[in-house]
């Protein structure tokens, strides 16, 4: 194959994979839009909180000798979920049940401010620097190559992918 053909490929699988990322926060947005009927502008700092938790938990069982994949995952994955499930039920009792009966403006004012609120107090309590989890799926297929050039999908991508298409269909 040719070797622009093959860039071409891989930038496409690596468009795919931020695709389905931002997907699956539209679909977050989505289902908040639906129960409460207001746009959440912190919800994007409560996936970053998340974030944060997952990370945490998954350096200290890697730093006690905890190797595996699958339970770095799963721990990872649910003290995430209690942590940001905790964060989303605290937001909107401080700030969005409290102007839920208000103008529409004062509901998106206070949204706004939440989502400040929390960007700042991460970046005081973590730094500012960016924080990258160690690689748990560390497979890849190579789809084609040339002389100077491979195009490859990663386990990681084929993860995302799967869980967008069954967050998709649910």
């Amino acid at each position: 194959m040719s070797e622009q053909f093959l860039y071409f490929l891989q930038q496409m699988f690596n468009g795919v994979t931020l695709g389905s990322t931002y997907a699956l926060i539209a679909i977050g947005y989505t289902m908040v839009y639906g129960i409460i009927g207001m746009i959440n502008f912190a919800h994007g700092e409560v996936y970053m909180i998340g974030s944060y938790v997952s990370f945490m938990i998954i350096a200290a069982l890697m730093m006690m000798g905890i190797d595996t994949s699958w339970l770095l995952v799963a721990a990872g994955f649910v003290g995430a979920i209690v942590i940001a499930s905790a964060y989303g039920w605290s937001i909107e009792r401080v700030a969005y049940r409290p102007v839920r009966n208000s103008k529409r403006l004062i509901a998106l004012i206070s949204a706004i401010g939440m989502s400040i609120f929390l960007q700042n107090y991460v970046s005081l309590t973590q730094g500012s620097r960016d924080v990258a989890l160690p690689s748990l799926f560390n497979g890849q297929w190579v789809v084609g190559h040339s002389d100077s050039f491979s195009a490859t999908i990663t386990t990681m991508q084929l993860v995302i992918w799967v869980v967008t298409f069954i967050a998709m269909l649910a």
